[in-house]
């Protein structure tokens, strides 16, 4: 995990060294830092940060554009900073014209995320895996490629999304991702294909791009194997919304005991002790800084 002290870290791999192996990187959705946290410990070498989770877990809200670009870059920015390995980041439209993607790309990598994609949706922009997608004409597009390839300043790999399959049809959507990728794209984001027959024809339609698959848990896209996916050649694949619906599921029925019995005490066994939690969100390491820095001793009470 990403040290509250910066310096001796153990190095991990960039997002560019991993798209370089031969196994698909597994990146499950984070919506916050802990979520990321938890992640990382889990063992897996990349963390999402879901668009559709921070809406959820900031708002309440579904994921219909209605947090903006400070708002994702700050969640990005907690994300980042409470982990080592990579994040991916979900930068929606852009947030505008070519002209403001380019600020849009320098605040993503000035929050330290390795990634970012941008997708063809007409702003307010919709979930993937919702009806009544719009989308700007495939030259803006291309543009806001153009402008996230000339902006960039790090090694920021840049994922280009295209929503088009649901409102154009499969031939015109693949066309647009052949454009995003002359236009600088290092990744294409193929948004929700309704079929196995669909997932297949992108993938053998665009063996020459390093491609994203979003494992969306009850979306439009259906199921498919880990194994399959290694087939077919996908390089990433995303998981946005488990994390957030086992949360949601597990807090769900911690307050209905709570409602029933009047107090936790039997969910108690199945939950993290108080003084594990502490450890996992790295207390020790702040008492070793306060020993190292400061004469006031920082307790472990409630």
């Amino acid at each position: 995990m990403s040290a509250f002290l910066d310096g001796k870290q153990t190095p991990t791999p960039s997002l560019r060294e991993l798209l370089a192996r031969p196994e698909p990187i597994l990146a499950p959705g984070a919506y916050d830092a802990l979520s990321a946290r938890l992640i990382e410990a889990a063992g897996f070498p990349a963390v999402y940060m879901t668009g559709f989770g921070s809406a959820a877990s900031l708002l309440g809200r579904p994921d219909v554009g209605l947090l903006g670009m400070s708002e994702m870059v700050d969640n990005a920015r907690r994300i980042a900073g409470a982990v080592a390995v990579p994040v991916i980041a979900d930068a929606d439209t852009g947030y505008g014209n070519p002209i403001t993607v380019i600020r849009t790309v320098h605040e993503y990598e000035n929050a330290g995320v390795a990634a970012i994609h941008i997708e063809d949706q007409l702003s307010p922009k919709k979930c993937g895996h919702m009806e009544g997608k719009q989308l700007v004409s495939v030259e803006d597009m291309v543009a806001k490629v153009r402008a996230t390839v000339a902006a960039r300043r790090t090694d920021l790999v840049l994922i280009a999304r295209t929503d088009a399959g649901a409102v154009e049809g499969l031939d015109d959507a693949l066309n647009r991702a052949r454009l995003y990728r002359e236009a600088g794209a290092d990744v294409i984001f193929f948004e929700a294909p309704q079929s196995e027959a669909d997932i297949e024809t992108v993938a053998h339609e665009l063996s020459d791009v390093p491609l994203l698959f979003n494992w969306a848990e009850g979306g439009k896209t259906p199921p498919i194997a880990y194994a399959r996916l290694r087939e077919l050649g996908f390089r990433i694949v995303i998981f946005p919304i488990g994390a957030m619906l086992a949360a949601t599921r597990a807090i769900r029925d911690l307050l209905q005991t709570i409602r029933a019995d009047g107090t936790p005490a039997a969910a108690l066994a199945g939950l993290p002790r108080f003084g594990e939690f502490l450890d996992f969100i790295g207390l020790p390491e702040i008492q070793a800084l306060e020993q190292r820095f400061s004469s006031q001793p920082i307790g472990r009470e409630a």
